[in-house]
């Protein structure tokens, strides 16, 4: 397939979904890595279907969860449609597993020799229109004077290269530690929670795009959340989680004085 052609179809879904654009919270929620769809002219990046349903192609959970966390705080949801392996949207254009060629231990053949071309078409058709329409959503707000406070929802597998992960969540952040630390200290006041303090995984400015560039930068008070994928697989999960938040993000956000 040239390079030069779109590489999303008629029949392809949409890049992102917006849920509640006109959420009067000052919650602003977006997930990277809540879909799991492969462009059609990509077939399915020469895996096995089985493989599209696992962890290395999307965070398991996290779709049902952010759209009934929105609905319930009346916050605008901004999610991202397409599988991490054609793209990661949470990731540098430039770092090396933005497009990865092996999630944990799995080849992925149709990642094995992406031009520079194919790299540059697959961040044109779903990387920039993603990010494009949160950077949107962010001016629109502060132009109208509105507060934003910038929570990013992710999930991650319990077992990882053989090793369990012990903790239920992970808070993650980079040079701004006060919505962070104050969900953190909340999270681990929780019955029978083990919270990881930038684990499983840290925020960097090698390794992530979402909080560094739209939360960092734009001088917004922000965190990243990690929830453990066997705990909101399903949607009873994904309530108790929307009821702890519920009630733990305002708090959290009282440091901030808002």
């Amino acid at each position: 397939m040239p390079e030069t052609l779109s590489l999303l179809g008629r029949d392809d879904p949409v890049v992102f979904e917006v849920e509640r654009p006109e959420g009067q919270s000052p919650f602003l929620l977006i997930a990277d890595h809540a879909g799991r769809h492969i462009p059609r002219q990509l077939g399915y990046l020469g895996l096995e279907s089985a493989d599209l349903q696992r962890h290395i192609a999307w965070d398991i959970g996290i779709a049902g969860l952010a759209s009934q966390l929105a609905a319930r705080m009346d916050a605008c949801l901004i999610r991202q449609n397409y599988s991490r392996l054609v793209i990661d949207c949470n990731r540098p254009l430039l770092a090396p597993d933005s497009i990865a060629s092996h999630s944990e231990n799995t080849p992925v053949p149709g990642n094995q020799h992406v031009s520079p071309g194919e790299g540059s078409r697959r961040a044109q058709a779903i990387f920039h229109p993603y990010h494009n329409r949160i950077r949107q959503e962010l001016q629109a707000r502060k132009q109208a004077g509105r507060p934003t406070i910038l929570i990013s929802l992710h999930s991650f597998t319990p077992v990882y290269h053989g090793q369990n992960r012990p903790w239920h969540a992970g808070v993650l952040y980079h040079r701004d530690t006060r919505l962070a630390h104050a969900l953190r200290d909340l999270l681990r006041k929780e019955p029978g929670l083990v919270i990881g303090d930038n684990e499983p995984y840290s925020v960097s400015d090698a390794s992530d795009y979402s909080i560094p560039v739209h939360g960092e930068r734009n001088g917004l008070p922000h965190v990243e959340l990690e929830i453990r994928q066997d705990l909101i697989i399903n949607a009873a999960g994904q309530r108790a989680w929307v009821e702890r938040l519920l009630r733990l993000l305002p708090q959290a956000a009282e440091v901030l004085g808002r």
